[in-house]
């Protein structure tokens, strides 16, 4: 990902817009889970197709993790989505 956008949050506007010309990242991750269930253990992994149900999303393969696209790129509220991640449940106010 373009993963400077995760330490610097000082940049110009004139990167931001190139950053957005060129697109979110949405690289393939090794995101998986074991959840126990009453009868079995579930796996899940991770499926690229999220980044078509949710176009605000991208993926950091150097951290192995998802972030706000347009929340690193115009900046604003400091939260999981643009420091250190979500790979679990995780909401957020573009979904809406």
């Amino acid at each position: 990902m373009r993963c400077f956008l995760l330490t610097n949050k000082d940049i110009t506007y004139d990167i931001r817009t190139e950053i957005k010309r060129l697109g979110r990242p949405i690289p393939d991750l090794i995101i998986s889970k074991t959840d126990v269930g009453k009868s079995r253990n579930y796996s899940r992994n991770f499926n690229s197709s999220v980044y078509d149900r949710f176009r605000w999303l991208c993926g950091c393969p150097k951290r192995n993790k998802l972030f706000c696209f347009i929340c690193l790129v115009i900046g604003g509220n400091q939260s999981a989505w643009t420091l250190e991640g979500c790979v679990g449940k995780g909401t957020h106010k573009a979904t809406v």
